[in-house]
């Protein structure tokens, strides 16, 4: 059974940084996209990444490309989201997800798996 378990989420000011890890208990190849969501506060939750690990692809919300990073490391079934320029709203639970089917995109991929939600506050 796969468990997804996100850490590094935090309090960071305008225009820092934060890197989120999210370990995964199992991860074959069966598991083939993981990614990120968040939902902020009064809104849907929304996708902000995904990495199709096998071909190592990756995709973007808008709202985030050029400031956020998707990396993975297969040996530590460990996947990444470097979080630059942050901006208030930015602010979310930020939850690590992953399926056995491809991510094409992060709008319409429907992840089968997912972790439990790690805090991020951007605020001065």
């Amino acid at each position: 059974q796969l468990q997804l378990v996100e850490s590094g989420g935090g309090l960071v000011q305008p225009g820092g940084s934060l890197r989120l890890s999210c370990t995964a208990s199992v991860l074959s190849l069966n598991w083939y996209a993981i990614g990120w969501f968040r939902q902020a506060p009064g809104k849907e939750r929304e996708g902000v990444s995904c990495i199709n690990r096998s071909v190592g692809s990756t995709k973007y919300a808008d709202s985030v490309k050029g400031r956020f990073t998707i990396s993975t490391n297969n040996a530590k079934n460990t996947v990444y989201l470097q979080m630059n320029s942050l901006k208030p709203e930015d602010t979310a639970v930020y939850y690590c997800a992953a399926d056995n089917l491809p991510c094409s995109s992060v709008t319409y991929w429907h992840p089968s798996k997912w972790g439990q939600g790690t805090q991020v506050a951007v605020s001065s």
